[in-house]
């Protein structure tokens, strides 16, 4: 079990720094905008819960919708999205949704897989988040060692291809935000 209450505190903290004037404006996840981006963090916030609750329908209703809504915020929507990153890590803070597998999204992987994608969905996107707003981002070592260790293993095996961008070189003595973010083919 990871603690994904860090990641999804920072993502918060981010949430709350971001601009309605920046919204339109680029990330370093090219194919989004940064209100792309908020509305992915959403989309995929609320999937997760419902992986984590066993509720399969939330979590794929939830991604089918957002995808036909996409870019679609409310006014609220940095209270919205909070609560629903807020959420999330309550979800994973029960052992229970650890256990067994899910079948969401047209992928069968054991919900130890899903929460750790849960968890890089956090970190990898409040990176991008942070370098599209020009905000300080920052986590616990333990919750970047989990992301590293995951995105090590998971990325270059991916059951879907094109998630991420090739992996990008980095000096041995990178940090390891660094380190797992170029594993996921960004550059840090």
């Amino acid at each position: 079990m990871i603690n994904l209450k860090p990641a999804c505190r920072q993502m918060i903290d981010l949430l709350a720094g971001v601009g309605n004037e920046q919204l339109s404006g680029p990330t370093p996840c090219t194919e989004y905008t940064l209100r792309d981006l908020v509305t992915h963090v959403d989309v995929a916030a609320q999937g997760f819960i419902g992986i984590a609750g066993k509720n399969v329908s939330q979590s794929t209703d939830t991604a089918g919708a957002a995808e036909s809504t996409a870019g679609g915020l409310s006014d609220d929507w940095r209270g919205s999205v909070a609560k629903n990153v807020q959420a999330l890590g309550d979800a994973w803070d029960d052992p229970a949704a650890w256990q067994g597998r899910t079948d969401a999204a047209g992928l069968d992987l054991p919900n130890a897989t899903w929460g750790k994608i849960a968890l890089t969905e956090m970190v990898m996107h409040g990176w991008d988040i942070a370098r599209a707003t020009g905000q300080p981002f920052g986590l616990p070592d333990d919750t970047l060692q989990a992301c590293f260790d995951h995105v090590t293993e998971f990325v270059p095996n991916a059951p879907i291809e094109g998630l991420w961008g090739p992996a990008v070189e980095v000096p041995a003595d990178a940090s390891l935000l660094d380190r797992t973010v170029a594993i996921t083919g960004r550059y840090p």
